[in-house]
């Protein structure tokens, strides 16, 4: 398959244009979304949604997050991603697999109803992790578009994908949220260095390559400013694939956990990675025929026990 988005390649970076659509169904009354939130997610590249889920399945939720977050030898030891230089739990892949609710969360039609709509296509889980950014040690994760490492990496051919963060502890201004550059997802920021062998083995602690330049990083900033979203628990942040985001570390006593769920289009299923030859492992891209989700409506509580 052609290379619409070459990165790692050049001896310097690029800002591309986009070559994709960002919202890939055509709006009507009975969609999810109203239509000047289709409008905002076009524009910016993100949205805030809140009042989805209840007090009860919000409490649901957050008690399915700390169970694996307090077991973690009964989940899959190549899921589990420590903070740097420490053991303290950063990330768990794969939830949607290890945890019954995690797996009722992601196929909800609060959630993805809106991800078929807005890629226009039947979708998957191509990833699911639970973050978690403890209090005082929560490291930063720098500047990226998830797209570049998902193309380059993982052989996703088109920006037909979004993500899903759930939050599960009130994300604030100061306890290390997520931050995003509107806009940013209509160019697409090309990355130096070629990739070694194994990557991921690091970049999920501390990101060494795919990593935007500086140069062009101010560019975006200058032209398009810098968010924060922030949100009680059970507040969903969606955002399209190409949006340049990141997060500040966490020296609060508060911490922060997310439940993060990556929608891919079914159209859109993996190929040959573009940047490397060998691809990550299976735990953080879906690999093979993509099953698309079984949709399911009602309660989260009277669903799945947490």
């Amino acid at each position: 398959m052609k290379d619409l988005y070459p990165s790692r390649h050049a001896a310097s970076a690029e800002l591309l244009p986009r070559l994709d659509p960002v919202v890939h169904g055509d709006w009507n009354p009975d969609a999810p979304v109203s239509e000047a939130q289709a409008a905002r997610f076009d524009r910016d590249g993100y949205l805030v949604l809140e009042g989805l889920f209840s007090d009860a399945e919000v409490a649901h939720l957050q008690a399915a997050a700390s169970k694996l977050l307090a077991d973690p030898a009964a989940l899959d030891a190549e899921t589990i991603v420590a903070e740097p230089q420490s053991r303290e739990i950063r990330s768990i892949f794969e939830i949607h697999r290890q945890s019954d609710a995690m797996a009722r969360l992601a196929s909800d039609a609060r959630l993805a109803d809106v991800a078929r709509f807005l890629l226009g296509d039947e979708v998957y889980i191509h990833q699911s992790r639970l973050n978690y950014k403890p209090g005082f040690k929560g490291k930063e994760f720098y500047w990226h578009s998830d797209f570049e490492t998902w193309h380059v990496e993982d052989g996703m051919p088109q920006m037909r994908a979004l993500s899903m963060s759930v939050l599960l502890a009130e994300n604030t201004p100061h306890n290390g949220p997520l931050m995003v550059i509107p806009g940013s997802h209509r160019s697409y920021l090309t990355c130096v260095g070629e990739t070694p062998d194994d990557h991921y083995l690091s970049s999920l602690k501390k990101q060494e390559y795919g990593v935007p330049d500086e140069d062009h990083l101010a560019e975006l900033a200058h032209d398009h400013g810098i968010v924060a979203p922030t949100g009680k628990p059970g507040t969903v942040i969606l955002f399209d694939c190409n949006l340049m985001h990141g997060s500040n570390g966490n020296i609060t006593p508060f911490p922060r956990a997310n439940a993060f769920l990556v929608y891919n289009a079914v159209s859109n299923r993996l190929e040959k990675p573009f940047g490397v030859d060998k691809p990550r492992p299976w735990f953080l891209a879906h690999r093979g025929e993509p099953e698309p989700l079984t949709v399911a409506s009602g309660p989260l509580v009277e669903a799945v026990p947490a």
